[in-house]
C-alpha cells in the first residue's frame, strides 16, 4: 500500500512512516517543516509545502495515483501555545484541514485515518474511558481536535470521504532503532522534561499541578509506547475498509492507549528506576489548559484493529533516554 502521511517529518509522523516500511508499505510524506525537521524525512517520498495548498495535493496524487488513504497528523499540538495563539491554532488546524478533506474526497482518494486526541474527554471519577464518554476539551489545542472529528463524521455522512479516528493518549520513548524522538529543544511533553532534567538541562523537573483529584494529587495520563501508537497506525490503513464495514458507520472512533492510568509522580518513579539516579523535582500550578486525566478502555481497537501494545513504561523511558544520547548526532544539537 502507499500511505500518504501529512506531518510525517514530525515525531509521530516519522515513528509512523518508518513502521508503514516495516511493514512493506510506502509513505508518502507532506510537511511544511514548521516543526518537524528534515532530517527525520530521511530518504521517503517527501513534498514540503501546506496541507491546504489545493494545487500541491492534486500534484501529489497525480503522481501517486496509487495511494489507498491519507494519515493525517500534520498539526500544532502544544496546550499552552493554544491558549495563547488560538487564532494560529484554528487555522492551521481546523481550516486547513478542511481544505485537505475536500481536495482528497475531490480527487478519488477518500479514505482518511486522523490523528484526534484523548484531552477531549471530561474528567470520570474512575479515569477510565470509552469511546462513548462525554467530552469536555479544555484548550483551544483540545477544541480543535473535537472540532475536525464533526468535521469527519459530517463529510463522512455527506460524501465519499471515510474516517477512522484514532484518539491518542500520551506518546512517549522513540522508534526501536533511534532514528527520530522528541526533537524539541525544549519539549513540552513530560518525559522529555524529565530527560533534561536527568541530563543537567534545566535545574529540575516541574511537577505541574499537584492538587487535582487523583490518588497522589498529580495528573493522570496513559502512556503509550510510540512505536506501539504507530504500529496502531499499520493495522488501521491494512484493515480500512473492514473496520469501516464492521463498525456500520461511514466514520468511527478508537482510542488509542495502554489501557492503565499512570500519575505524574508514578511516571517520575518509573523514571529514576530506569535512569538509576533521583531526578531534582519543584511543584508548580497546573498550566493553562492542562486536563486532570484519562485512560483509555481499548476494547475497541483491539475488536477492530486485532491490535493491542507490546511494550511497556520501561521501554519507552530507555528508549528515550538512548535517542537523547543520540540526538545531537541525527539533528545537530542537544
Amino acid at each position: 500500500m502507499k500511505i500518504l502521511v501529512t506531518g510525517g517529518a514530525g515525531y509521530l509522523g516519522s515513528t509512523t512512516a518508518k513502521a508503514l516500511e516495516e511493514a512493506g508499505h510506502v509513505p508518502v510524506v507532506l510537511d511544511s517543516l514548521l516543526t518537524g525537521p528534515l532530517a527525520f524525512v530521511r530518504d521517503r517520498i517527501f513534498y514540503e509545502g501546506d496541507i491546504a495548498d489545493r494545487g500541491l495535493v492534486a500534484g501529489i496524487v497525480e503522481e501517486h495515483p496509487d495511494l489507498d488513504a491519507t494519515i493525517h497528523m500534520a498539526a500544532r499540538i502544544v496546550v499552552p501555545e493554544s491558549v495563547e495563539k488560538p487564532y494560529e491554532y484554528y487555522r492551521d488546524n481546523v481550516a486547513k484541514s478542511l481544505e485537505l478533506f475536500d481536495a482528497l474526497v475531490g480527487l478519488g482518494k477518500p479514505r482518511i485515518l486522523f490523528s484526534s486526541s484523548a484531552s477531549l474527554y471530561a474528567v470520570k471519577d474512575d479515569f477510565e474511558v470509552t469511546e462513548s464518554d462525554p467530552v469536555e476539551p479544555a484548550s483551544p489545542y483540545a477544541r480543535t481536535k473535537w472540532m475536525i472529528e464533526h468535521v469527519l463524521r459530517d463529510m463522512a455522512a455527506a460524501t465519499d470521504l471515510r474516517a477512522i479516528i484514532l484518539r491518542y493518549f500520551n506518546p512517549i520513548g522513540s522508534d526501536p532503532d533511534l532514528e527520530s524522538g522528541i526533537y524539541a529543544k525544549e519539549p513540552s511533553h513530560v518525559l522529555g522534561q524529565l530527560v533534561m532534567a536527568a541530563r543537567g538541562q534545566k535545574d529540575s523537573f516541574t511537577v505541574t499541578g499537584t492538587d487535582l483529584p487523583t490518588r497522589d494529587g498529580t495528573g493522570l495520563r496513559d502512556y503509550i509506547h510510540v512505536w506501539d501508537l504507530a504500529q496502531a497506525h499499520v493495522r488501521a490503513v491494512e484493515r480500512f475498509d473492514e473496520v469501516i464495514e464492521a463498525s456500520g458507520q461511514p466514520s468511527v472512533t478508537l482510542n488509542v492507549g495502554r489501557g492503565d492510568g499512570v500519575t505524574v509522580r508514578e511516571l517520575v518513579a518509573a523514571f529514576e528506576r530506569v535512569f538509576g539516579h533521583e531526578v531534582p523535582i519543584t511543584e508548580a500550578p497546573p498550566r493553562p489548559g492542562d486536563a486532570i486525566g484519562a485512560f483509555a478502555n481499548v476494547d475497541r481497537a483491539t475488536e477492530f484493529l486485532e491490535w493491542r501494545t507490546e511494550l511497556s513504561i520501561d521501554d519507552a523511558i530507555a528508549s528515550a533516554l538512548a535517542w537523547a544520547d543520540r540526538r545531537q548526532e541525527v539533528l545537530g544539537y542537544e
